[in-house]
């Protein structure tokens, strides 16, 4: 079965391919860049990264009408006031959508302001097959691993596409940054959207 991932964002189409390349012989998923079409400006207006992934794979299957899925991720610290945890709005900051670099700017200040910050994020997905069967999930399994966002970004500025924070994230476990670590590493020891899609197959019984 062909799965389109509703996201524009590469770099996180080409991670989930690899996680779930296990599946080959069951799903593919496509990206948007293959489609070569229009595509609908989706407006995040949900309080969770469940909330937001259903918003997402809803506008994509009403374009495209086939099986199609988004996920969305919300970044939380401990001990900081509301009005600074970003939760699903990691880079909308004061009503402005940043860049890369202006995302590294502002939470390497913000990290040294605190003394770092104790994060993790939070995952969810969402799958339309078609209009009577909805797959969707925002489980403990598909969460990161609890990891420090700190001031000083990685020592050779090495930022990776789509994922910039990485850059200024180290991973408590093993004491480097999320950048040098293998793909999928800062994930927790059983990976939720594999043990998703995995469930996905089994009820469809492909």
């Amino acid at each position: 079965m062909k799965l389109l991932y509703g996201t524009g964002n590469q770099a996180k189409f080409l991670d989930m391919k690899q996680r779930l390349q296990s599946l080959h012989t069951k799903i593919q998923i496509v990206s948007l860049r293959e489609l070569g079409r229009e595509l609908p400006d989706v407006w995040e207006s949900g309080c969770t990264p469940l909330e937001n992934a259903r918003l997402k794979a809803q506008a994509y299957y009403q374009a495209f009408q086939m099986p199609v899925f988004s996920c969305d991720t919300g970044l939380y610290f401990d001990r900081v006031p509301d009005e600074i945890q970003p939760g699903v709005h990691v880079r909308r900051v004061h009503g402005k959508n940043l860049t890369d670099q202006e995302m590294i700017a502002y939470y390497s200040g913000l990290a040294a302001q605190y003394g770092g910050l104790k994060a993790k994020y939070q995952n969810a997905v969402c799958l339309i097959v078609d209009e009577e069967r909805r797959f969707e999930a925002m489980t403990a399994a598909m969460e990161s691993r609890e990891f420090e966002v700190i001031g000083t970004p990685h020592r050779d500025g090495i930022t990776e596409e789509g994922f910039p924070l990485d850059c200024l994230s180290v991973d408590l476990q093993t004491g480097c940054y999320m950048n040098d670590l293998p793909d999928g590493a800062w994930m927790k020891e059983t990976d939720g959207f594999l043990e998703f899609f995995c469930g996905v197959v089994e009820q469809m019984q492909l």
